[in-house]
C-alpha cells in the first residue's frame, strides 16, 4: 500500500488520473508511485502540494521538517 500522504493527495484530487493531470504528468507516473509503494519524488512534492493542499511535510517528512522554509 502506498504511503498515507500520497493516498490523501489522490483523494483530495479525486483520482490518480486527476492528480497526474493537475501536476502535468501521465497517470502512469502516479500509478507507479502507488504500486511500488514509493513516496512522491522530491522534484514533484511542491507540485503535488499546490495541486492538493497536502503539505510537503506530510508528503516527504524525510526531506521537509514542520515549519522549515524551503
Amino acid at each position: 500500500m502506498a504511503n498515507k500522504a500520497l493516498i490523501k493527495a489522490i483523494k483530495e484530487a479525486g483520482s490518480q488520473s486527476e492528480l497526474a493531470r493537475r501536476i502535468g504528468k501521465y497517470p502512469q507516473l502516479v500509478q507507479d508511485w502507488v504500486s511500488k509503494n514509493r513516496p512522491v519524488p522530491a522534484k514533484w512534492v511542491l507540485a503535488v502540494e499546490k495541486a492538493t493542499g497536502v503539505t510537503k511535510e506530510e508528503l516527504r517528512p524525510d526531506l521537509f521538517k514542520i515549519g522549515e522554509q524551503k
